[in-house]
């Protein structure tokens, strides 16, 4: 598989689980924890949340008024197929370098987006990830994807 790259369109979070996050000018990723602040942060296999902006330009198609960090993902990206991520491939974001731990998530409450619109993304399309290598991002950094079988 190739590597391939892309741009982080966001950073956000939240010192509240189940929140929409708010969009940050940078944050520090801390190896082991995750974003400094974020209430996902902890030592877990959750540490960080990604989404596709093309996976909310899908939810925006269904008529919702929504941005980066509605879904409660800490980095949105843009030129990554996040849905097709794999357990163990890698990114290299800004500073900071993340191993997949996870694709997608069971919802158990369903949240005002899946109200709004029938449908949520994040469920099916966002991946969650721990911090290898800290450091700074913001919007604007590349994002590089490492499959896994590439390690």
């Amino acid at each position: 598989m190739e590597t391939t790259t892309g741009t982080l369109v966001a950073v956000s979070a939240s010192e509240t689980k189940g929140v929409r996050k708010h969009n940050l000018e940078r944050a520090l990723l801390k190896a082991g924890w995750g974003i400094e602040g974020d209430a996902h942060a902890g030592e877990w296999h959750r540490q960080i949340s990604l989404l596709a902006q093309e996976s909310i330009d899908k939810m925006r198609a269904l008529g919702l008024d929504v941005s980066s960090g509605d879904f409660a993902e800490n980095l949105t990206t843009l030129g990554i197929d996040v849905p097709h991520l794999h357990i163990g491939d890698r990114l290299r974001v800004g500073e900071a370098e993340l191993e997949v731990t996870q694709i997608g998530k069971e919802c158990h409450t369903r949240c005002a987006i899946y109200q709004q619109a029938g449908d949520c993304v994040m469920p099916k399309e966002g991946v969650f990830a721990r911090v290898l290598k800290g450091g700074t991002v913001r919007p604007g950094d590349a994002v590089v994807h490492q499959p896994e079988c590439a390690n």
